[in-house]
């Protein structure tokens, strides 16, 4: 299992943050990954609400959301994709730091494909997976703080 921690400050309130981060159909606002995300059940929040995402590298996933805890912990599951992953996670905490908010993320994986995923995995997803968090990171932040959508 690889683990990734990452971390931001966005000048913006936890609960505005938290409304970003926990609509499940506005990922394509702020990852610079994601062309399309879209409501897999009428659900939409808490426990269980799933969504669908196109990327732009051709692939998708399946998620839902594991952990509900407003305003200060989230967690997706993946559970369906065409990526190289077998599971993954993200798991969100947010502190609130006067007009700051620290976002806090970590993501638990594995690979398919046995041991040569796990090679290809320290060869170079783990590498790749970061640097899609930060450009994720850098999306969420300026959304939040700005309002403006990815370019």
């Amino acid at each position: 299992m690889a683990v990734i921690h990452n971390e931001i400050k966005i000048k913006a309130s936890r609960q505005e943050v938290w409304e970003i981060l926990s609509d499940i159909e506005a990922l394509e606002l702020y990852d610079p990954i994601v062309k399309k995300s879209k409501a897999l059940t009428t659900q939409k929040i808490g426990v269980g609400a799933e969504r669908h995402c196109d990327t732009s590298n051709g692939g998708w996933f399946k998620e839902k959301i594991s952990v509900w805890n407003p305003h200060s912990d989230l967690e997706f599951s993946l559970y369906a994709c065409n990526q190289p992953m077998k599971w993954l996670t993200h798991t969100y905490h947010l502190e609130e730091e006067g007009d700051i908010t620290h976002v806090t993320q970590v993501m638990k994986y594995e690979m398919k494909f046995g041991i040569i995923g796990m090679v290809l995995d320290l060869l170079v997803g783990r590498r790749m997976a970061d640097k899609g968090i930060k450009l994720f990171f850098n999306g969420l932040k300026e959304y939040a703080e700005t309002g403006k959508k990815k370019s």
